[in-house]
């Protein structure tokens, strides 16, 4: 692996996801500011997200590991998210209309959320913190915000499935999701993905106080899997890995390191770079170099 190449690349990435967060940033307060969503310039968005995922997979995973918080965390979430359930969607070999679908669902699915006021969403940092400390009040307007984006993308025509994936987003496989507490097949498979990419990315950044990586978001999908379908976990982690790349880790031959690379046929054994070593350092995690957890960035 050409280290040099994968600094490029790395560069490239983040250059996009920073322009992919200032492009959902103008359509959310162009929709705020004078009701205003057109769906084509949304859809040519994502076709070109579409191809990045694609071609540059690892590379985004990377950014989303490492990248600081955007200073909005609705449009934060909703880029990542979104992101993640097109990454999924990918791995699940999904037609490209219906991955421009899901994509533009990821990036809309919350707009719900900006019928709340500004005071509760800046509170609670995200929907599933304000699950915990919100009071009853809070809570109820959080859990009809997937009707309002639902009312909100149908009013302006897309198309149905991008409608129902918005109202479906929240829905879990045993039923305690909500706005309807819908069950297995009754759930969209757009729904289905973009809860677990939602799921995975609020668990996974430092806007909620369980977890902040994405290893912690993984095992928190695996500790709550009846939730969630079993083949988009499959995705899941078929495509991000047990231990995203990007993540710090420490290893049993007691060095630490950082993942640059995953193993597409066991994404158990990930390939690590070493830190402070020569940058072509680099061991592949197997029986005989194992991870014993997962390091902090100030740990490394």
């Amino acid at each position: 692996m050409d280290i040099k190449i994968m600094d490029v690349k790395i560069r490239e990435a983040k250059e996009f996801y920073k322009s992919l967060l200032t492009f959902t940033d103008s359509i959310f307060s162009l929709l705020t500011d004078t009701n205003k969503l057109e769906l084509g310039s949304v859809q040519k968005q994502i076709t070109l997200t579409l191809n990045i995922v694609r071609y540059d997979r690892n590379y985004i995973v990377y950014v989303l590991e490492t990248a600081k918080q955007w200073i909005n965390p609705h449009v934060s979430h909703a880029v990542r998210s979104c992101l993640i359930a097109l990454i999924i969607g990918t791995d699940m070999k999904l037609p490209r209309h219906q991955l421009v679908e899901l994509g533009v669902a990821g990036l809309l699915w919350n707009i719900g959320v900006l019928q709340l006021s500004g005071r509760i969403y800046t509170k609670s940092g995200g929907g599933f913190r304000l699950l915990k400390i919100g009071t009853e009040e809070e809570k109820k307007l959080l859990f009809v915000h997937p009707i309002h984006a639902h009312n909100v993308l149908k009013s302006f025509y897309f198309p149905p499935r991008i409608c129902e994936a918005a109202l479906h987003h929240h829905e879990l496989e045993d039923g305690t999701g909500f706005p309807n507490g819908l069950k297995g097949d009754s759930i969209c498979l757009y729904g289905k993905i973009l809860s677990v990419a939602g799921y995975y990315e609020a668990f996974s950044i430092d806007h909620i106080d369980v977890a902040k990586n994405g290893h912690a978001g993984v095992i928190n999908i695996l500790k709550n899997k009846g939730s969630f379908d079993a083949s988009v976990i499959r995705s899941l982690i078929n495509s991000i890995s047990v231990y995203p790349i990007g993540i710090y880790v420490l290893l049993s031959n007691g060095k630490r390191g950082q993942v640059i690379d995953i193993d597409p046929f066991d994404p158990r054994f990930p390939i690590v770079q070493i830190i402070g070593e020569s940058s072509d350092k680099i061991v592949r995690t197997f029986e005989d170099i194992s991870i014993i957890r997962v390091l902090n960035p100030e740990e490394a």
